[in-house]
């Protein structure tokens, strides 16, 4: 199999696994639902990073600053952020991860954590292995193509996360 083949395959199945979103918690913070995809996704990284400015966010995903005017604006508002100066002692204000987004944070990611070890269950230590070396393999490489780390915290159980 080439790499095009491939890679319309792996395109699908990302597709379908993006379509399982029902395998995410239930419930969340504000009116039964979740915290949307760019807030968990935003929210993360400020879990794993520390402080970051709009700059920051916009040099860490290549999107432009409006993207997270608006999204760091919603977080604000609904206390899930907050500014903060610069810890090491630059001008632009940061936005961190406040206590109630950190809860929702980890109670959304526990809802997902479990919803995925029900599928891999009945999954042998050496599959679930190679599917996670894989997948880090797969996140690594186009972190590398493109220029954008994502900042991976070490799990003695797993290597970097």
């Amino acid at each position: 199999m080439g790499a095009r083949e491939a890679a319309e395959r792996i395109e699908r199945e990302l597709l379908i696994l993006t379509r399982h979103k029902e395998m995410r918690a239930p419930r969340g913070p504000r009116g039964g639902d979740p915290l949307d995809q760019s807030a968990y996704v935003l929210l993360t990284r400020l879990e794993n990073q520390g402080p970051m400015s709009i700059p920051d966010f916009v040099e860490a995903f290549g999107l432009v600053a409006s993207t997270f005017t608006r999204q760091t604006s919603a977080l604000l508002r609904n206390g899930l952020v907050e500014r903060t100066l610069d810890p090491a002692g630059g001008v632009a204000r940061k936005f961190r991860i406040t206590k109630e987004g950190l809860r929702l944070l980890t109670e959304q990611r526990e809802g997902i954590v479990t919803g995925l070890s029900t599928v891999v269950a009945d999954w042998a230590p050496e599959r679930l292995e190679r599917f996670i070396d894989d997948l880090r393999q797969f996140n690594t490489d186009i972190e590398r193509i493109t220029g954008r780390p994502w900042p991976r915290i070490q799990d003695d159980r797993c290597g970097p996360r």
